[in-house]
């Protein structure tokens, strides 16, 4: 595997990430409400592997050209463990950073970090009851993701995902999306494990820092 082009972008990202203000967000005259995240995110239902199924284009992912994922983990030192990883030309690339729960946001805002001392807003904006889609962004619109469980996501369901990003102030004309050669198989059992499993109420318990 090869970390090599992802790391560099991501390098070169994190330095335009703290150029960024709210006030750029918008060039029209038109204000929109500020950015909320969900009320609350339980963690351990977040957890593990997700798939993007469209994302703002950004620098430091021009190198991806398909099967981009992320998979976020425990850490022992409370923390959580981040894994970005997508296919390039010349295979898959991959970079590992930390998170942590910003305090007071119920888990629902984190700060990312892959490269000291840069660190960069992550806000999950809209969250399907059951974790099967979730939409991440920043507060100043620059950045946006949808996420799924699995490879792909029903119409309907990428539908409700973009109705929450649009509902935010989000321009979607902006929007790309990626592609994802999951298994089928894989995808039938995911699907199956959602449909029987018992969602609980969102909730969280901070991770002070």
């Amino acid at each position: 595997m090869n970390p090599g082009p992802l790391c560099r972008q991501a390098i070169i990202l994190a330095g335009v990430l703290l150029c960024l203000t709210p006030a750029a967000a918008r060039a029209d005259d038109e204000t929109p409400a500020p950015v909320q995240a969900v009320p609350a995110v339980d963690l351990a239902r977040y957890l593990g592997k997700w798939y993007e199924i469209a994302r703002f284009p950004l620098f430091f992912q021009r190198v991806c050209v398909g099967d981009t994922t992320a998979e976020y983990g425990q850490r022992a030192d409370g923390d959580i463990s981040v894994t970005n990883r997508c296919r390039t030309e010349e295979g898959f690339s991959q970079i590992v950073g930390r998170a942590w729960a910003v305090e007071g946001s119920a888990n629902a805002r984190l700060k990312v970090q892959f490269f000291w001392p840069f660190r960069a807003d992550y806000w999950v904006i809209g969250l399907a009851d059951d974790y099967r889609w979730a939409v991440v962004g920043n507060p100043n619109r620059r950045y946006l993701w949808i996420l799924s469980r699995t490879p792909t996501l029903p119409a309907e369901q990428l539908a409700a995902a973009e109705a929450a990003a649009r509902a935010q102030g989000f321009d979607l004309r902006q929007l790309s999306y990626t592609h994802q050669s999951g298994d089928t198989a894989a995808l039938k059992g995911a699907q199956d494990n959602a449909d029987t499993s018992a969602p609980s109420p969102a909730k969280g318990t901070d991770t002070p820092r």
